[in-house]
C-alpha cells in the first residue's frame, strides 16, 4: 500500500539542500518555490555547475515543445549550467545527464534502469525522468525532471512510454533533497568522464542501460531495427538491412 501523506519537511530549500552537495555542482545553487521554468533561473554569466531548482513549474518544457508538469513539491526539477570544452558534440550531453539520472534512480530504488535514446530514463519500461539539454553562446543548459513522490492519479495518462515515479514503482515516500544532491554528485562525474574522454569514458554505464537496443523502432520516416546508441551519441538503426546513424528525432518503437 503507498504511503498517504508526503513528508512535511520535504523542500528543496537552499538551507536544506546546500548542506548535503559534495561537489562543485550546486555552487551557487538558485532556488524559486515556483517559476516558470528552471531553465530561466540560470544566468548567462553563471559559473559551470551553477544550479536552478524549484518545487513546482508553470510552463516546464520537454522536447519538441511538449511540456513537463508536476505538482507542488512531489519531483525533481532542476537546471545545471554547463561550460563544456569547444568543439566538442553538446547533443551527447543529454546521454551523459540520462546515465547520471539512471544511476541516481537505481541507488534510490534498488531496482535497474535504462536510457532511452536520446533523453528518458525508464524504470520496468516506464519514464521516471526526462533531460532537456539547451545551448546557449559558449554554454548549455541541463534540465532535469525526476518523478519523485507523484501518486499514479498525479501523472499524465497518455504518454508513451507511460509515466511512473519512484513512488508508483516502489510505494515509497521520499525527502527530495539528499536525492538531488545524489544526482547533482552524479552529473558531475559523469560530466567530468565525459570532458575527458567524451561518451567512450561512460559507454561502460551507457551500453548496457540502452533501452532501444534491438527493438523495432521509427526515426522520422524510416523505421527499422534499433542496433545501439553508438559513442557518439547517435543512434544506429538497420534499415531493410543497411546501417543508418541518427543524429536526432522523435523515435517510436514497438513494445
Amino acid at each position: 500500500m503507498e504511503a498517504a501523506e508526503r513528508p512535511h519537511a520535504d523542500t528543496l530549500e537552499p538551507g536544506v539542500v546546500e548542506p548535503l552537495l559534495e561537489g562543485a555542482f550546486g555552487r551557487p545553487y538558485r532556488y524559486e518555490p515556483t517559476v516558470a521554468s528552471t531553465q530561466g533561473l540560470l544566468a548567462p554569466d553563471d559559473p559551470e555547475g551553477a544550479v536552478a531548482a524549484c518545487e513546482e513549474q508553470t510552463a516546464g518544457r520537454g522536447r519538441l515543445g511538449r511540456t513537463w508538469e508536476a505538482p507542488y513539491g512531489t519531483a525533481i526539477l532542476v537546471s545545471i549550467l554547463l561550460r563544456p570544452p569547444a568543439g566538442r558534440r553538446v547533443q551527447e550531453l543529454s546521454l551523459v545527464a540520462g546515465v547520471a539520472t539512471a544511476l541516481t534512480a537505481e541507488r534510490a530504488l534498488g531496482l535497474a534502469s535504462q536510457v532511452k535514446w536520446p533523453n528518458d530514463v525508464l524504470v520496468n519500461r516506464s519514464k521516471v525522468a526526462g533531460v532537456l539539454a539547451e545551448a546557449r553562446d559558449d554554454a548549455v543548459a541541463l534540465g532535469i525532471g525526476l518523478n519523485v513522490n507523484q501518486r499514479r492519479d498525479e501523472l499524465p495518462s497518455d504518454g508513451t512510454p507511460p509515466a511512473a515515479s519512484l513512488r508508483t514503482i516502489d510505494a515509497v515516500v521520499r525527502e527530495r533533497a539528499p536525492l538531488l544532491a545524489l544526482l547533482l554528485a552524479e552529473v558531475e562525474k559523469a560530466y567530468e568522464r565525459w570532458r575527458e574522454g567524451g561518451l567512450d569514458e561512460l559507454y561502460v554505464d551507457l551500453g548496457p542501460r540502452d533501452f532501444l537496443r534491438n527493438r523495432r523502432v521509427r526515426v522520422g520516416d524510416e523505421a527499422g531495427l534499433a542496433i545501439a546508441i553508438d559513442r557518439q551519441g547517435r543512434l544506429e538503426i538497420d534499415v531493410g538491412g543497411e546501417r543508418r546513424l541518427v543524429e536526432s528525432g522523435e523515435v517510436t518503437y514497438l513494445r
